[in-house]
C-alpha cells in the first residue's frame, strides 16, 4: 500500500529562490474530487501520472501513482473538473530536506505552497526562514479544493 505524509506551508517571503531549482511545469485535473478519495491525473513537465489518493487521516492518507502515456494524460485533462490546476513546482534542498514549493496560476495565480513529505507523522522539522503558516489540516488548501474554490475567489 502507498501512503502519503506530507505537511504544507505557506510562503512568507522570496529567499528560497535562491536555493531552488529551475522549476516544472504542472497541469493537473481531478476526474474524481470527492473529500474521501481522489483521482487525480497530471502533466508534469513531459511525464503523465495518474494518482489516487484516500482520505486525509491527520497527515497522512494512502496514495497510489502510476505514469502514463503522456498523450493519454492530456486527453484525460479534457475529462477532468474545471479548473484544471496549473502551477509551478520548484525544490528547494534545506537542511538534508527536499521541499516542493508550488507557484501557482490561473485560476489561483497569487498562491504559493510549500510541501514535504516524511517518514513519519512526528518526523521533527527545523522550518526554513521563508516558511510560513502551517495550512496541513486546512482543506481549502487542498489542490482539489482549489477547482471549487479557487485562490482567486478567497477574502485574503
Amino acid at each position: 500500500m502507498g501512503v502519503e505524509i506530507e505537511r504544507k506551508f505557506l510562503i512568507k517571503n522570496d529567499s528560497w529562490k535562491s536555493s531552488a531549482d529551475n522549476g516544472v511545469q504542472i497541469k493537473q485535473g481531478y476526474l474524481n474530487s470527492d473529500k474521501n478519495r481522489t483521482v487525480r491525473v497530471r502533466v508534469y513537465g513531459e511525464t503523465g501520472f495518474l494518482t489516487i489518493k484516500g482520505k486525509n487521516e491527520n497527515l497522512t492518507r494512502q496514495e497510489f501513482e502510476y505514469e502514463i502515456p503522456l498523450d493519454d494524460a492530456n486527453n484525460l485533462l479534457e475529462l477532468c473538473e474545471i479548473p484544471i490546476i496549473e502551477k509551478r513546482r520548484y525544490i528547494v534542498a534545506d537542511q538534508g530536506n527536499n521541499w516542493e514549493l508550488d507557484v501557482f496560476e490561473g485560476e489561483n495565480a497569487g498562491l504559493l505552497v510549500a510541501e514535504i513529505e516524511l517518514h513519519s507523522e512526528d518526523h521533527q522539522l527545523e522550518l526554513p526562514a521563508w516558511v510560513g503558516d502551517e495550512v496541513s489540516t486546512d482543506p481549502k488548501y487542498y489542490n482539489s479544493s482549489l477547482i471549487s474554490n479557487p485562490y482567486k475567489n478567497w477574502d485574503v
